[in-house]
């Protein structure tokens, strides 16, 4: 059997490369003959059950969310996240723990924090305390600092509003053990039903210790100087921004703008429900900070993405060289619960570093893949130019397109890449120069009917700030989402997928005469 496959293949390969030769329309990268390969369904292989994600974080079993406690501490990066041990779906909240050297490879380790009598561990951040301001470790050995939101069930069933407080524990071996305050809570609260998920950071122009949170429909900011006792200065928000859910997980840091020495400060929320395309999405705010209050002159509403499935991301406290690298829980509370996973529930998007820029004289918030991503690429077909004549396509056969990166650059017209497989599944990413829209459709991209509005209706942005003559594209799958990436990050579209087979071929249209240039289709190697 095997001497008889093997012959197959070779006399596929044969005429591939006879149609190569007769410069055929369809590219096929020899590798891609394979035409039934599916997604591993042998759930005894590690990391290889339907729709796990090979290069993306997510559990080894049970429900993960929200990214916490994002710090960079002695080459390690500490990624803690709201987890629930016992099930695929939310439930009494804990601080699972992993750590990486690269942001690509994750290492798990066990349960950092607990519930206990005050209630469930909900979001937060973490430092590290290197002056032991809070006087919870030494100067020699430094605790590292966690605060979070405390959130008592028992008020919630009995109707209080005070359900939610912040907590503090720290730990002495960097992260590995945690010993709760035994003053908490160290922030009360009396006023708000939603009261949470603070992130605190070491301000170095005020020299004060800093902490936003979110109350209700607005943002707190705190100071202290020993991390135990805050002061509130200022609230930011009611009348800005938009309003249409829940205001969540908030980060405040500043950056500079691309190619200049002025620096802003950037204030990320998160709402849900109210994003552009349904339900939870992360709104960002350009303004001034100093140490108590934010300013600013932004009107309009700014996204950091635009798909359906980057939400509650935040960034790395004290990453190296000044980087703002961010992280975000790649789902959408609209069907988060639902998705069609069996042992494990949830990823986090790629690590992204954010840059800021100045377009259409407006601030910008760009992101793109953390430079480690680039290793995990290996070239399998490159191409300096492809013309497609108006109302023609390119058909390119790749089967490694379920875990893998396509880039290329194209003339600012009308465009269409439509991903498909033997299933027939269809996911249409479509642009309209003219309108200046871009749509992603995956409303038959495999399977879809497990909550109503995840295939709905087309997902469509308008992107007024891609005025260039030509466009770039970055486009990464795994085996269960899409990562779109245009300009550089100028707009980002982050989607879960969930297709009945992997696909195994792209078709790019136009209704114009269109022009491809440096094409690259690349397997991305999976981390586990």
């Amino acid at each position: 059997m095997e001497f008889k496959r093997n012959k197959i293949v070779a006399v596929r390969l044969f005429i591939s490369s006879l149609l190569a030769l007769q410069g055929i329309a369809q590219e096929i990268h020899p590798i891609s003959i394979s035409s039934k390969e599916t997604i591993a369904v042998d759930s005894t292989q590690y990391y290889k059950e339907p729709f796990r994600p090979q290069f993306h974080f997510s559990p080894e079993k049970k429900w993960m969310n929200d990214p916490n406690g994002l710090l960079y501490y002695k080459g390690i990066y500490h990624l803690f996240y709201q987890y629930y041990p016992e099930d695929i779906v939310w439930g009494p909240m804990h601080w699972g723990h992993a750590t990486s050297t690269d942001l690509i490879h994750w290492q798990h380790k066990k349960i950092a924090l607990f519930p206990d009598h005050l209630g469930y561990i909900f979001s937060g951040s973490a430092v590290m305390d290197v002056n032991n301001t809070s006087g919870l470790g030494t100067k020699e050995n430094p605790p590292m600092i966690a605060i979070f939101t405390y959130h008592n069930m028992e008020f919630e069933k009995s109707g209080k509003i005070n359900t939610q407080t912040q907590g503090l524990a720290y730990s002495l071996d960097e992260g590995t053990t945690w010993k709760k305050y035994e003053a908490n809570p160290i922030i009360n609260n009396t006023t708000f039903r939603d009261f949470r998920d603070p992130k605190v950071f070491w301000n170095e122009d005020a020299k004060i210790w800093n902490l936003v949170l979110v109350a209700g429909d607005r943002a707190q900011f705190y100071t202290s100087n020993n991390l135990l006792h805050w002061k509130l200065e200022g609230e930011f928000g009611q009348n800005n921004g938009a309003h249409g859910g829940v205001w969540e997980c908030p980060d405040l840091f500043k950056l500079k703008i691309d190619g200049t020495q002025e620096e802003k400060w950037v204030l990320l929320v998160s709402i849900n429900p109210g994003a552009p395309n349904g339900g939870s999405g992360i709104q960002y705010f350009i303004g001034d900070f100093d140490g108590k209050t934010f300013t600013t002159a932004q009107k309009e509403i700014k996204w950091v993405d635009y798909g359906t499935d980057n939400y509650a991301g935040v960034t790395y406290n004290d990453a190296p060289k000044n980087e703002r690298v961010f992280l975000g829980w790649m789902s959408n509370w609209n069907y988060a619960r639902n998705t069609p996973t069996t042992n494990w529930r949830s990823a986090m998007t790629l690590a992204r570093t954010l840059s800021l820029s100045t377009i259409n004289g407006d601030y910008v918030l760009q992101s793109k893949p953390v430079e480690p991503f680039k290793k995990q690429l290996t070239t399998d077909y490159s191409k300096e130019k492809i013309e497609i004549e108006k109302g023609n396509e390119k058909t390119f056969v790749y089967s490694k397109l379920n875990q893998s990166q396509i880039q290329f650059n194209a003339k600012n017209k009308n465009l269409k890449l439509i991903f498909t497989n033997e299933a027939n599944d269809l996911l249409v990413l479509n642009y309209d120069a003219k309108k200046q829209i871009f749509e992603i459709d995956r409303r038959h991209s495999g399977k879809v009917n497990f909550e109503k509005s995840f295939g709905e209706k087309i997902h469509t942005t308008l992107t007024p700030n891609l005025g260039s003559k030509s466009l770039d594209f970055q486009i990464i799958l795994d085996w269960s989402s899409i990562e779109i990436f245009l300009n550089q990050g100028v707009y980002t579209f982050t989607e879960q997928l969930f297709p009945n087979q992997p696909y195994t071929k792209l078709i790019i249209q136009s209704s114009e005469n269109q022009e491809i240039k440096n094409i690259y289709f690349q397997s991305v190697k999976g981390i586990w």
